[in-house]
């Protein structure tokens, strides 16, 4: 199998618009393609498509939970909380479990030497499996509303691929925190959309210096490229990164992707191109560091 990861560095860019077409690029040319829509706070890649429900399974997270008749408020279990997640006044004996804060490492549990700390589950979202066409499938993360980070169920996600599949495109979440690495250090080679405007080239730098830090092999395509100036595509050449694809600003390709329709579906060139940059990117990797 190999993974590819379609990221961006900010929203709006086409990360989705790219995935989406490139999984439906790879049911043509009969390849057992798995799509994760890794962008959990705001999944839409099985918008696109007629699916079947398989399964939907909850991520759970299990939260501390302090019992106060045995607790003495010595402060450790709030000590060995990296994440400051504990919030303990001694002097009042109060201390509260933030939930939204907790990540579920259990340390105050270790920390705690008088049994005042128990757990108690806690639902962050849900990962659900759709089927498409012949055995290919999509995977979809969806965090809860309220849940601070996504990246439990992102990992549970792409826990879910099927290793008998060819291909795997994980969709990324925009930007370059958390969630985009978990996604991306589970690749094998990352496609940064970007589009060439002040905005989508100052992120995409922000993209290529964190990629290099984690050693990932990337390509860049340019989305609406016939826009905004020249910088983009003079920092691709200055700093030898591939260039994988330009794609216009096109009226026809913002409407059918606004109804929810994949262009690669009845433009045969679009799909042409894109197949080619995946046989590319299995055959050599057209990596860049």
């Amino acid at each position: 199998m190999i993974k590819i990861a379609i990221a961006s560095g900010k929203g709006g860019t086409g990360k989705t618009f790219i995935s989406t077409n490139i999984f439906y690029t790879l049911q043509k040319k009969n390849f057992n393609t798995i799509l994760v829509d890794c962008d959990a706070e705001a999944p839409n890649d099985v918008a696109f498509f007629d699916t079947e429900l398989i399964s939907s399974n909850e991520v759970m997270q299990m939260v501390p939970v302090i019992n106060n008749e045995n607790c003495t408020f010595c402060g450790k279990c709030h000590e060995y909380c990296n994440y400051n997640a504990i919030f303990l006044l001694p002097p009042m004996k109060i201390i509260n479990v933030i939930e939204d804060l907790c990540h579920g490492c259990g340390a105050c549990t270790v920390a705690c030497q008088f049994e005042a700390i128990s757990e108690k589950p806690v639902s962050l979202g849900q990962v659900t499996s759709y089927s498409t066409y012949d055995t290919n499938s999509i995977i979809e993360a969806r965090i809860n509303i309220g849940v601070m980070s996504p990246v439990s169920v992102i990992k549970a996600a792409i826990n879910k691929i099927d290793t008998e599949a060819d291909i795997a495109i994980l969709d990324s979440p925009p930007g370059t925190s958390c969630p985009f690495i978990q996604t991306v250090a589970q690749t094998d080679y990352v496609i940064l959309v970007t589009e060439p405007t002040p905005f989508g080239f100052s992120d995409l730098k922000q993209s290529v210096e964190t990629l290099r830090i984690i050693n990932k092999p990337f390509g860049v395509i340019i989305n609406r490229a016939d826009i905004g100036n020249n910088s983009v595509r003079e920092y691709l050449r200055k700093e030898n990164i591939s260039l994988l694809m330009e794609i216009p600003f096109k009226k026809e390709i913002a409407g059918l992707y606004s109804r929810g329709k994949i262009v690669a579906a009845t433009d045969m060139s679009f799909r042409k191109q894109l197949q080619e940059i995946v046989e590319n990117i299995a055959t050599d990797g057209n990596s860049s560091n």
